[in-house]
């Protein structure tokens, strides 16, 4: 029973031994490893097994195939990413591109197929509105001088033509006194 009980025990050691051994030889390097320790030793040489060699092989030619593999698909990879890189950059140049169009577009004004900028605009604008508005008080000026002389010049006229209307009453009243004097003394030449 103890050598049974032994028996289990180095069993069951092996087994969790073995499935180390499996964990270790998945990479090449510990392969490797394991190659050099299994194999004997002649004079200053390692003799290794045909068999380990050969599966040791196989393991390094199929690691390399699937390295060559992984790095093609990323090779692939880089070369879309490059192109991916390329449109957007000329994607950005053409958005930069429209994006400076469109300032320039906001920042200006068609003013009779000419391109003004806003500022430009503006000054023209308000110029031309402070020139219509001294325009305006100028001639607002010159009405309100204009109607002063006018109404002086009324009045003036009116008072010379009431003056001028009395001297005409006061000269025809002296015309028909003069009239009738002449006439009574016509009348008195007459009767004499």
């Amino acid at each position: 029973m103890k050598s049974l009980l032994i028996t289990l025990l180095l069993f069951t050691a092996t087994i969790s031994f073995s499935q180390e051994t499996v964990e270790e030889t998945n990479s090449i390097e510990n392969q490797f490893d394991k190659i050099y320790r299994v194999s004997t030793t002649y004079q200053v040489y390692k003799v290794i097994s045909r068999d380990s060699y050969l599966n040791l092989k196989s393991n390094v030619l199929d690691s390399l195939k699937s390295s060559k593999k992984i790095i093609s698909e990323k090779d692939v990879l880089l070369k879309a990413e490059k192109e991916n890189i390329e449109k957007n950059k000329i994607l950005l140049n053409k958005t930069q591109l429209d994006l400076e169009a469109a300032l320039i577009k906001e920042n200006s004004i068609s003013v009779a197929g000419f391109q003004l900028s806003k500022i430009t605009y503006n000054l023209i604008l308000w110029s031309i509105v402070i020139g219509l508005l001294l325009a305006l008080s100028y001639f607002i000026f010159k009405f309100s001088r204009s109607n002063v002389l006018t109404k002086e010049a009324k009045d003036n006229l009116a008072d010379i033509e009431e003056e001028f209307e009395k001297h005409r009453k006061n000269t025809l009243e002296k015309e028909q006194k003069l009239r009738r004097q002449l006439q009574d003394e016509i009348n008195k030449q007459r009767n004499s």
